[in-house]
């Protein structure tokens, strides 16, 4: 069992659980992920490491509530437990030695940009971050990131920063020049605009593929994608991909398999659900919304 020590409501449906796992918090590095399963029989699913605290023996964890599986883990409180975190599993990050980075963080993806942000400043590199979400209680892990460098916000709504697409602030970027490499975690459709994006640029891009696992060991298949023409599992081959050599139309099919399924079972949690937008102080509606568009 894996004890809660603490958990923080950052968006009205995305929670940040810093739960105990001493082995993993000692080895984990940049990029890397764990397999979660909340309870015996439950589903297992993939969650980026986006922190840990070696001297503590804690790492953390960012969840939102998109599925049933999911929006369990978003409800947990301190003192509750995870029956099990496997990990930590994937390739680490390559991250650059010199010149500047950008980290393009699109919703919960920014979570999984902060591990990359803190390894790239820690070697020296430059970094300026560009996150986004759909209006300001959407944005996350802004203060995190100022720890490591220069950070731009971007909402659809313009209620926070500027308005508009994180691909908006990275063309300006890359107009300026002096960009180095490009990192992308977020929604597909974002990586996807992301990547062809600094294609035109001739910018290397790196993307983190949120494929569907189930024992994250490269067994399952479920993971597998194309990259360059090859198939290859995000789980043990990634889940960092060079983003202009993935079919990002055949991830978003592969994402969207067990969407039907997905809403059955996340019908019967609408009472979690009104739990965590009221933390939120925000209408269940909003959250449920999210729900549905993907998998666990």
């Amino acid at each position: 069992m894996h004890q809660v020590i603490e958990r923080t409501i950052l968006a009205p449906n995305v929670s940040r659980l810093v739960i105990e796992a001493s082995r993993i918090a000692q080895v984990r590095q940049p990029g890397q992920f764990v397999i979660v399963r909340r309870a015996e029989g439950a589903e297992r699913i993939p969650l980026t490491i986006a922190d840990a605290d070696p001297g503590a023996g804690t790492i953390t964890l960012v969840v939102q509530a998109v599925g049933k599986t999911s929006c369990d883990l978003c409800v947990l409180v301190a003192g509750d437990t995870i029956r099990d975190v496997a990990g930590p599993l994937g390739r680490p990050t390559e991250l650059i030695e010199r010149g500047r980075a950008v980290c393009v963080g699109g919703g919960v993806g920014t979570a999984v940009v902060h591990p990359l942000a803190q390894g790239l400043a820690a070697g020296g590199v430059g970094v300026t971050s560009i996150i986004g979400g759909r209006a300001r209680e959407w944005v996350i892990f802004e203060a995190e990131l100022r720890r490591y460098g220069d950070v731009r916000v971007c909402t659809d709504d313009g209620s926070y920063g500027r308005h508009g697409f994180v691909t908006d602030e990275l063309r300006d970027l890359l107009d300026a020049g002096a960009v180095d490499h490009v990192y992308a975690v977020g929604p597909v459709p974002m990586m996807a605009a992301v990547s062809e994006l600094t294609r035109g640029y001739g910018v290397a891009t790196t993307v983190s593929l949120n494929a569907i696992m189930v024992d994250g060991t490269g067994m399952c298949g479920g993971c597998r994608v194309k990259v360059d023409g090859q198939s290859v599992y995000a789980c043990v081959d990634g889940p960092e991909f060079d983003g202009h050599s993935v079919d990002f139309r055949q991830l978003a099919d592969r994402l969207a398999m067990y969407r039907d399924v997905e809403r059955e079972a996340f019908a019967g949690s609408r009472c979690l659900v009104e739990a965590l937008a009221e933390a939120a102080g925000v209408e269940a509606a909003g959250v449920e919304a999210a729900g549905v568009e993907g998998p666990a």
